[in-house]
């Protein structure tokens, strides 16, 4: 069948060039529309819950907002993970989902749960939805900066929040824009309890009195003359003096008792949970762009960009943005990267062609079919939804060598045919020549196809990892099939056609070619020998199998190796109940450290959180984003790793753990792990001091592992509390309930956000709150005064018990169940080795009371899972390449030949890994499924030369003892040694700029490449030599026939 179709496509040329143009619009069209990220999203799908309670501890939040709403819900279908965050006045609650399940979907159930849930919640906590965005959302930050010194941090946070928050919201593709710092502006009504006790006034009345001071309302219309006239009353607070008269009540004199009376009215900044700074010089205001799951990040970086720009001339005098973050950059290095070494290849493989065909018309039939191979896969990437990344587009690069391979097997087959017509019968005619060209196509393009066929298959495993690691290799796998199946394709349709409008003119025999000679004149001698000792050549190769053990057993194992994007997270965590004040100055002492480094652009420093739910981070959690200079711009011999261990030198703040992380790897980590370093150790149960000292516990001994850079374990009781234990006998003498005495705690202490005063379209909130010097310690809050309903004045000290005492700044929570989490930095050492070693440890060491669970997770996790499937997949595609074998060859022998001397094809593949000292990671696994399909067909193919030499001499009567069935086998193999040579050397020239790039990504593209590359060096000798010499074993019967 395939004979036919390679036929019907040569008579039918012009049909097949107009497809292939048809073809190549629409694979252009494909390319310029498909687009454009530096990695694939990995991120699971999540729909995220906030609820703002303020002034609330952890532990109420917990009890009332979080624990309800992760209970509920673990039973929205499709839900992998719940985890709960309970902070100072906040919750969140990430809720995760299992593969394939849709963003929208998946929240329309959480918000069906929610409402069933919503009712039971206290009264002023609203939860929320946030973003319809991923774990790798966060694609751009700024800063706002003044220049000029006449705008405070009030102003700048007011014209992020209520200028340009709106403006960017605008873009298609932007899901939010996340406030990070700044202060915002308001309007502190300070209440003085004395001049309370004295009015007798409560505090209730107070908070009543200005709700009911600031709002407007209609009265419907008046007509009048024929005219309709709207009427409104005003009545919302404009000034501070606005403020000063709203009426409380009366005196019995009849003398208005006024707000001004009771309070000290003032403009002042609103308790915040995150502060931002700048290079060290000092606290700005900052945005986060938050992209919409799905979208084209570069495109939504652009147009924030163009937004920005055209935004500047309405921005105050001296204010500017400044770019703290922007993903473009590395998705443009990315993409250049790895575009510039597509066309490295496509040159290489032209100069391979031309040195070993001695003809640039034949080099012309490859160099045309292989960028269409290529414009096929942007077809189906574009329809698909799979975007061109270095993972999409390394896909593509690592299968160019293979790609062209069928096109150099039947231009030297067609080149070899010509070159024996002409020995024969002279100079062909044109017809005649294109009917050569045609039986020599027919001849190899069966076997070649299903060996291309067999290449594309050997990727089902990658197909079926799952989880983040599917979704890193998913679209390599998807693009480098499409490549290889549109090989396979246009090996039969388009490449025909080609070599009958190209291969003419004067063609050099194979013997001509001072390369092809000097090949066969090592080749014939050295196949002889192993002809003559077969069992002998096997023997060898076994024992290279066996001794190659003994590097594999050496190889370490990693996930991924980590990828340089150009930027750096610095991410230390300081120890609970840090305050605002001291968080800035920690802040802007780090990043004016950082800044001395030559190489470091801007730093841009957080703490705490950004105004979204997609940033879960407690106060104490440092996030500086550093951009680094371009790499012309860096210090001879300076590199990232060199960089880092600058950086690490110089920031040595006592109580902080440095963590150095990549944004984007440690976004997507923190989303479906929760953990922020490559090892996490995750502890459940359900007393949180029994859980701090596990936690203490596991620390200890996880620095004892060599490798262990750093080790800390989240401190959940270390957060200071100041309790008011309410005697419920002594209200009650007072005419008080609990409510009366809370109101004074959450009110006069706290401090109540009460309302909002309007100023144009901004909104500011209304505080009312007793003063600062009557609540900065224990003994002043008890005596300050509760006033009841009927003026008498009942001190809180008399009626509540006020102490000290210690209790959790956060609580972290997974399916319902309290957590400690414990990060472990390793340096110098692969992942998989770290863990069976700390695992060993632990296991020993660690006794775990009744209830107490413990979990590893992060990369590992993620590296155990994959591993665990590829375990039974491999062995399942091993099993369908024998069956695509059996279907080329119709006979069972040659598939088991095939499949049995595959393990010698990946010997060199194992050596080079080990002295390159890369791990054994995913990438690697990859590159050794590639190579294992590659050696497949190179094997197919020899074994097709070597049958048809036999076949040739068995029909001309040579056949006749042992001597002629060597001869046969050295004349059947030495012409395969220019098709294996050209093969060999268009997928090393393919990969080797693949495997020695430094430009972005190419660490995990190295990875891939490496097990290919050292596998070119033996998969060729498995098919030239050790084929051979067990197929002469496998055909003893060569009797005369």
């Amino acid at each position: 069948m395939i004979a036919q179709l390679i036929r019907w496509s040569a008579n039918n040329r012009l049909l097949v060039l107009l497809a292939t143009l048809m073809v190549v619009v629409w694979g252009i069209f494909a390319m310029l529309k498909t687009p454009l990220d530096a990695i694939p999203d990995l991120s699971d799908t999540q729909v995220i819950i906030r609820t703002q309670w303020p002034g609330q501890a952890p532990q109420i939040v917990e009890n009332q907002l979080t624990y309800p709403l992760t209970t509920t819900m673990l039973s929205v279908p499709g839900v992998k993970t719940v985890r709960g965050y309970s902070f100072f006045g906040d919750s969140f609650v990430y809720i995760l989902f299992n593969d394939g399940t849709d963003q929208y979907w998946a929240r329309s159930r959480v918000l069906e749960y929610l409402s069933q849930i919503s009712s039971k919640l206290p009264k002023g906590a609203n939860p929320s939805l946030g973003p319809d965005a991923t774990g790798v959302g966060w694609v751009y930050e700024y800063a706002l900066v003044d220049r000029t010194g006449k705008h405070d941090l009030g102003e700048l946070r007011a014209l992020q929040d209520w200028f340009l928050k709106f403006e960017l919201k605008t873009i298609p593709g932007v899901a939010e824009v996340a406030t990070l710092g700044g202060m915002v502006r308001q309007y502190q009504v300070q209440v003085d309890p004395d001049k309370l006790r004295n009015y007798r006034i409560p505090l209730s009345k107070v908070v009543s009195a200005i709700q009911s001071a600031n709002q407007e309302t209609g009265g419907a219309v008046v007509e009048t003359a024929e005219a309709e006239y709207m009427v409104r009353a005003h009545g919302y607070l404009e000034s501070l003096e606005d403020f000063r008269n709203i009426p409380l009540m009366v005196s019995s004199s009849g003398t208005p008792i006024l707000l001004s009376d009771v309070a000290h009215i003032q403009i002042g900044p609103e308790l915040r949970r995150g502060v931002t700074e700048l290079n060290g010089e000092g606290e700005v205001t900052g945005g986060v762009i938050v992209m919409r799951a799905g979208q084209n990040a570069l495109e939504a970086i652009d147009a924030v960009k163009a937004k920005l720009a055209t935004l500047k001339k309405s921005l105050p005098e001296g204010v500017e943005v400044v770019t703290t973050y922007d993903r473009s950059q590395l998705i443009k290095r990315a993409v250049d990267n790895l575009t510039h070494k597509l066309i490295e290849e496509f040159i290489v493989v032209a100069l391979v062609c031309a040195v070993f065909l001695w003809h640039f018309r034949s080099a012309l039939v490859a160099i045309v079919a292989l960028p269409i191979g290529v414009l096929v896969s942007f077809i189906v990437m574009y329809y698909q939804g799979v975007n061109a990344n270095i993972m999409s587009l390394g896909g593509i690069a690592i299968a160019i060598g293979a790609m062209v391979d069928a096109a150099i097997v039947m231009i030297e087959n067609a080149h070899r045919q010509l070159e024996n017509y002409k020995n024969v019968h002279g100079e062909p005619s044109n017809n005649q020549r294109i009917k050569v060209i045609i039986d020599a196509a027919s001849e190899v393009g069966p076997a070649l196809f299903f060996s291309l066929l067999i290449i594309t298959l050997s990727f089902i495993p990658v197909f079926t990892l799952e989880a983040q690691e599917g979704k890193l290799f998913a679209p390599l796998a998807f693009t480098k099939t499409y490549a290889m199946a549109a090989a396979a394709g246009l090996s039969v349709t388009l490449i025909p056609v080609l070599m009958t409008i190209f291969i003419r003119g004067h063609i050099r025999p194979e013997h001509n070619n001072p390369l092809n000679r000097g090949l066969i004149a090592i080749y014939k001698p050295l196949l002889s020998k192993v002809l003559h000792f077969p069992k002998a050549t096997l023997a060898i190769a076994f024992i290279l199998v066996l001794i190659t053990l003994y590097p594999l057993s050496k190889l370490g194992s990693e996930f991924m190796p980590p990828l340089d994007e150009g930027d750096l997270l610095y991410m230390p965590t300081a120890l609970p109940g840090l305050s605002v004040s001291k968080a800035s100055e920690i802040l802007q002492l780090s990043d004016r450290l950082i800044k001395t480094v030559p190489e470091v652009k801007t730093v841009f420093g957080k703490s705490g959180r950004a105004e979204t739910a997609t940033d879960p981070a407690p106060l104490e959690m440092l996030e500086t984003t550093i951009q680094f200079k371009p790499r012309e711009e860096w210090r001879p011999g300076m590199t990232p790793e060199k960089l880092v261990k600058e950086l690490d030198a110089r920031l040595k703040i006592p109580g902080m753990a440095n963590v150095w992380v990549q944004p984007i790897r440690n976004r997507i980590d923190m989303l479906s792990t929760g953990i922020k370093s490559p090892v996490g150790i995750k502890i459940g149960g359900a007393d949180l001091a029994i859980l701090e000292k596990l936690g203490e516990e596991v620390e200890r001994l996880m620095k004892k592992v060599p490798g262990a850079n750093s080790v800390i374990s989240e401190r959940v009781t270390g957060g200071r509390y100041i309790d008011v234990k309410i005697d419920r006998l002594k209200i009650a003498r007072y005419g008080l309930n609990i409510d009366d005495v809370q109101m004074l705690v959450s009110t006069a202490i706290g401090g109540n956000n009460i309302g909002e005063k309007i100023e144009g379209l901004a909104r500011f909130p209304i505080n009312v709150r007793f003063p600062r010097e009557l609540r900065d310690s224990v003994e002043k809050l008890k005596s300050l005064p509760i006033i009841t309903e009927q003026g008498a004045t009942v001190p809180l000290g008399d009626v509540a018990e006020v102490k000290v005492t210690d209790g959790p700044p956060m609580i972290k929570s997974e399916n319902a169940r309290p957590n400690v989490w414990v990060y472990v930095d390793i340096q110098d050492r692969d992942l998989g080795g770290f863990v069976k070693d700390a695992k060993v440890m632990l296991d020993k060491e660690l006794q775990l009371p009744a209830g107490y669970s413990l979990a590893w997770s992060g990369q590992f996790e993620y590296f155990e899972r994959a591993s665990k499937r590829l375990s039974y997949v491999v062995p399942m595609t091993l099993g369908i390449i024998f069956i695509m074998l059996f279907l080329a060859f119709k006979r069972m022998t040659p598939a088991i030949l095939i499949l049995a001397s595959l393990p010698f094809a990946l010997v060199g593949a194992v050596w080079f890994l080990y002295l390159l000292g890369h791990h054994f990671s995913i990438a690697s696994g990859v590159g050794m499924i590639a190579l294992s399909g590659l050696a497949a067909e190179f094997g197919i193919i020899m074994l097709v030369y070597l049958d048809d030499a036999i076949e040739r001499y068995r029909a001309a009567g040579k056949l006749n003892n042992k001597e002629d069935l060597h001869a046969a086998l050295i004349e059947g193999a030495a012409l395969r040694v220019r098709p294996k040579a050209m093969t060999v050397a268009v997928i090393l020239a393919g990969l080797i700029p693949i495997l020695i790039g430094t430009g972005t990504g190419s660490e995990a593209m190295s990875r891939i490449a490496a097990p290919m590359v050292g596998g070119m060096l033996t998969a060729p000798l498995l098919s030239l030599f050790v084929l051979p010499a067990a197929y002469i074993l496998l055909r003893r019967s060569y009797a005369k026939t």
